[in-house]
């Protein structure tokens, strides 16, 4: 398929929320975790309903959520109850869901409900840098450090670090992730391997394109671990 632009597109975000995060050891789905007084999903929605630019938002959970009621504002953002096994699987089944709703040219932002960083000005930012390009981007940081390659030798409880990599060129997914929507589609219906598509961002590059990365911010890190709640108010309390 060949990207195609169209005059005037509207944008939608899309937030997959059905995981468990198993790595944050929470008594449940990390998203739910209070961060700065709200839970950290709520933080997420808010930056996309305090952006004019976005038309609407989505949020796409499991089928037996029982907390995401309470978390979103009513009638400002619509629930997707149709969240899959994994990322790829919630992504694939909210598009299917909005196929009456969405035109194959809109831009869809998909965004993970566990970074509570983002903030209108870093949603205008990737629309702006964006433009009408053919296939779209994505918010990046490119690497500062110097990155080791590690191996674990045999009886060792640490890795060790057998090479340096060159990070010129290198660079640190965020999300959002802007494309198409029928491009989206198109990518994720062609991927094969959820392992190996970790983001919507792998699945267009697997068809050839190159995404425009777009130079993100600190503040909108994932929350992973316990330590990163911190990290996350931190810059939630900074203007």
């Amino acid at each position: 398929m060949k990207p195609t632009t169209q005059a005037a597109p509207r944008y939608f975000a899309l937030i997959p929320a059905a995981g468990v995060g198993a790595r944050m050891a929470a008594d449940g789905p990390k998203q739910y975790i209070d961060i700065g007084g709200k839970p950290m999903l709520r933080h997420t929605i808010d930056a996309f309903l305090s952006s004019a630019l976005i038309s609407h938002t989505y949020v796409v959970v499991s089928a037996h959520d029982g907390q995401i009621d309470a978390v979103v504002p009513p009638g400002a953002v619509t629930v997707l109850r149709c969240g899959g096994a994994s990322r790829l699987a919630s992504v694939q089944n909210a598009l299917r869901a909005l196929a009456g709703e969405l035109g194959e040219f809109d831009w869809v932002l998909v965004h993970d409900a566990a970074r509570p960083g983002l903030n209108a000005a870093l949603i205008a930012k990737l629309i702006d840098a964006v433009g009408n390009d053919a296939v779209g981007g994505l918010l990046a940081l490119p690497v500062v450090d110097t990155v080791k390659r590690a191996s674990m030798a045999a009886g060792a409880n640490v890795p060790a670090a057998t090479s340096s990599v060159a990070r010129d060129g290198l660079w640190l997914a965020q999300t959002p992730q802007m494309f198409r929507y029928r491009l989206l589609c198109d990518a994720l219906a062609a991927a094969t391997d959820a392992s190996v598509i970790t983001d919507d961002a792998s699945a267009i590059e697997a068809m050839g394109f190159a995404p425009r990365l777009v130079e993100g911010h600190p503040r909108n890190l994932k929350v992973t671990l316990p330590a990163d709640i911190r990290i996350a108010e931190m810059y939630l309390a900074a203007p």
